[in-house]
Order: C-alpha cells, then sequence, then structure tokens
C-alpha cells in the first residue's frame, strides 16, 4: 500500500506537477495553504508532508512546528528558494526531516531524499516499539488480577496473541476489553505497526462505512479530498473494533468479505484493494440473540469468533478488588501529588460488598473521586463516592457472605479471615475455597503459607 503524501504549495502549476510526478510511487493530497494543510493533518494520518517555505499567511515552517506536535507526525520536507541555507537549517532545528532547493530540484533527488526521511522515520519507531516491548515482558503489566477467572484469561491471551487469528471478546462494559486488546497487539508479531481502534457505536452507519473502508473524492455530499479508513491505517497491524454488536447490515456484509477475502474497497470505487490485517472484536450484547432476532448475521458472528474469550464482570472477581483499588490508589497519588497510601478498613469493606455494575472502569473512577477527596494518608469510608458509601451497607446485610472485613481488621487480616471462613464452608476443599473467593489454586497456597495455614 503506497505511502501517504501532502503537497503544500500556492502556485497550482506547481502542486499539479509534484502530483503527476509522485501519485505513481504515493496517495498524493494538495492543500493551497497552511490553514488547509492543518485540516487535512489533523484528520487524517500522513507519511510525508512537502511543503514549500512561502505559503501565504503562515509559512512552511511554522506548518512543520504544527505537524511535528501532532501524536502521529509525517516525515517534514521543506522547499525552499535556490541558496537559501539559512532558512533550511533552520527549518532542521525546528523538526524539518530535509529540505530540498526549489530551483534545482530534480524528482529523482526529491524522490531519494523522501524514501531516506521515511526509512530514517520507520527505523526510530523500530526502535522505540523495540524498547516498549523490553519494558513491558509480558504485554499484560496494566491488566491487574490474581483471581482464577482473570488467570485464565491470560493464559488465552499469550495463546492466542502469536497468531492471525480472529478474536471475539465478550463482557459487560467496563470489564477491561480495550486493555486486553493493547494486550494481544503487543504481545503479537505485530506489535511494530499501528493498533486502530473503531468504536462503531458512535458513527452513524453511512459515516462508519467510510471511516472504515475509506471513500473517494467526490463519493457523497463533503466527500472533497480521498480519505484513507481504518483497514489501510492498520496494515501489517490490529483493527480493533468496540461494539461490533452495533453495526447494520451494509457494513456487516463488508465485513464478511474482508473477513474471507482480506479485501474491501473505498466507498465510491470499484478498485480491490487488500489489507493484512489482525480483527479484534468486542461487545457487551449477546449476539446469539442478536443473530436469532434476525439484526445480527449467522455467518459474520462465526467468522469473528474463531477465538471467542470471556471477561468476567468483577462482582465474580471480588479479591481482586483490593488489588484494583491499591493500584488505581498508586496512580492517582501520584497524578494528584497527594500523599495517600492506604485504606481505612470501612473503606475496603465498602469496595468489596459493592456490586460495581461499572465494573474496573467505575472503580477506577470511585478510587481516583476518592484520592482527591481524600484528607488525610488513607481513604476512609467518607472519601468514597456516595452512591458506594450508600449501596454498601445494604449488600453487605443481604449478602453476609460478601462481607470480607471489619472496622477493627486490617486488610491482611481481613484477607486471612476471608480464606479461613472459606476453608470452613467448603470443609476443607482448597480448590473449592479458592474458587469461592475468586483466586487462583496456586495464589490461595500462596497465601495459606503466608498466613501460616498449610495444616488447616
Amino acid at each position: 500500500m503506497n505511502p501517504t503524501l501532502l503537497i503544500v504549495d500556492d502556485e497550482k502549476p506547481q502542486r499539479e506537477g509534484l502530483r503527476a510526478a509522485l501519485e505513481d510511487r504515493y496517495d498524493v493530497y494538495l492543500a493551497e495553504d497552511a490553514k488547509a494543510a492543518m485540516e487535512l493533518l489533523e484528520r487524517e494520518h500522513f507519511d510525508v508532508l512537502l511543503t514549500d517555505f512561502r505559503l501565504p499567511q503562515e509559512d512552511g515552517m511554522k506548518l512543520i512546528t504544527r505537524a511535528k506536535s501532532l501524536s502521529r507526525p509525517p516525515v517534514c520536507i521543506l522547499m525552499t528558494a535556490y541558496g537559501s541555507e539559512e532558512v533550511a537549517v533552520e527549518a532542521m532545528k525546528r523538526g524539518a526531516d530535509d529540505y530540498i532547493a526549489k530551483g534545482r530540484m530534480q524528482i529523482d533527488e526529491l524522490e531519494m531524499r523522501i524514501a531516506r526521511s521515511l526509512r530514517r522515520q520507520n527505523l526510530e519507531v523500530e526502535n522505540v516499539t523495540l524498547r516498549q516491548q523490553l519494558d513491558t515482558k509480558f504485554g499484560l503489566e496494566k491488566i491487574v488480577g490474581e483471581s482464577a477467572a482473570m488467570h485464565e484469561v491470560f493464559e488465552v491471551v499469550k495463546q492466542v496473541a502469536p497468531t492471525p487469528a480472529t478474536v471475539l471478546l465478550l463482557g459487560e462494559s467496563g470489564t477491561g476489553k480495550e486493555l486486553i486488546t493493547k494486550a494481544i497487539h503487543q504481545l503479537s508479531p505485530r506489535a511494530r505497526a499501528p493498533l486502530v481502534t473503531v468504536h462503531c457505536a458512535a458513527l452513524a452507519s453511512t459515516l462508519l462505512e467510510s471511516e472504515l473502508f475509506g471513500h473517494e473524492k467526490g463519493a457523497f455530499t463533503g466527500a472533497h479530498e480521498r480519505r484513507i479508513g481504518r483497514f489501510e491505517q492498520a496494515q501489517g497491524g490490529t483493527l480493533f473494533l468496540d461494539e461490533i454488536g452495533e453495526i447494520d447490515a451494509t457494513i456487516q456484509i463488508k465485513l464478511l468479505r474482508f473477513l474471507g477475502e482480506r479485501t474491501f474497497e473505498r466507498v465510491g470505487s470499484g478498485k480491490t484493494l487488500t489489507a493484512d490485517v489482525r480483527l479484534i472484536a468486542a461487545t457487551n450484547k449477546n449476539l446469539e440473540e442478536l443473530v436469532k432476532a434476525g439484526t445480527f448475521r449467522e455467518d459474520l458472528f462465526f467468522r469473528l469468533r474463531v477465538v471467542e474469550l470471556h471477561l468476567p464482570p468483577l462482582r465474580e472477581r471480588v479479591g481482586d478488588i483490593p488489588l484494583l483499588a491499591q493500584s488505581f490508589l498508586r496512580e492517582f497519588a501520584r497524578d494528584n501529588q497527594k500523599a495517600v497510601t492506604d485504606f481505612t478498613p470501612d473503606a475496603m469493606e465498602l469496595l468489596t460488598t459493592y456490586s460495581w455494575p461499572g465494573n474496573v472502569r467505575e472503580l477506577r473512577t470511585a478510587i481516583e473521586s476518592a484520592v482527591v477527596l481524600c484528607r488525610g494518608q488513607r481513604i476512609s469510608a467518607r472519601d468514597l463516592p456516595a452512591w458506594v458509601r450508600q449501596a454498601g451497607g445494604t449488600q453487605a446485610d443481604a449478602d453476609p457472605a460478601r462481607l470480607l472485613v471489619r472496622n477493627d481488621l486490617t486488610i491482611k487480616e481481613a484477607e486471612k479471615q476471608l480464606i479461613i471462613r472459606a476453608l470452613k464452608e467448603t470443609k476443607g476443599n482448597r480448590t473449592l475455597a479458592a474458587k469461592r473467593i475468586g483466586m487462583s489454586r496456586r495464589t490461595f497456597h500462596r497465601k495459606l503459607h503466608t498466613y501460616h495455614l498449610e495444616g488447616f
């Protein structure tokens, strides 16, 4: 797939001449001034920006500075008048990757300079990615959990990541589907290529089709330029389609074709394109029920669920709540520069007895609020959001088995009491006891040793 190139020049013959010379190797876009160029750069990702220095209102040097501030900056090459070495040197100081004098510019030399700059940038990206891979050995470092349910998730992630298999993530909202997607991508051979995310429910069907597959200039009203879709942007990498259950029949057919043939067409084009993209989809809906209702294609459902992974809700892994809470506490204490280090027993009691309908996302929000409002070094019950305080007591009373701590116990003591109670209720069956409190057998046996309960 050709790299994308944006040419910025206020002289139409110059713009069109460069387009004609370069469009065999690049997908070329044109802009006549810095304002039009920035509108394109903020809307689309470009691999290369080739801009004249002299532009109306804002010069090319300022345009390069703004382009380099983007999250995914392009290679920037400045075209200067012959003999403007001082301008060129200043441009390189401001972030330009190269410059070329217009008066003696040869297309062969320009192509060579573009290719060289692209190779240099790709090498830098690979080096950054390699450092990230070395820093994040397993790609699961941001996912907290010691429960048996989460260990099962981790094992599936490690098994599926090295393969090209399509993955369908199922689970309630807030259970961490996007984090799992990032882990799969990071652990895969595609880690150096892009991970592109599309929230399907956020766009109308007509806009979603263009967003995914791109469109040609003039394909519909308002299509003033060709648009590169997310499939093309994710070339060689991973495309994550969140809320896949929201897409309509037209998009379903196009996705089915891609999964079967790895081909697609931009809106308004009859040209068939191919993309090497690994697809991960997620939904909090029951797709089987949607298939029965006739709103989701059965053949697409089967194509998507090559590997199906269920993410457990937080209420099914209560034992992970203290770990998650501590992790979020450290994060938000650091971000807010507050010396908050722990929870009081009554606060932890509320956290572990609340049902968390919003799952990990809701817990994260609650801890952030508590850190901000905390007046001491430990988060107390009064620091927690009202909805947690008000719901905690009634839920604990209604379900005594979920009451993990008393006000006079430390968190470690409460955990020990929880393990003892689980062993008593299961008559010493360690496997059942571990499962009852949402802890893996390995962690459970380690805790038995820690609390000197091996002979229980």
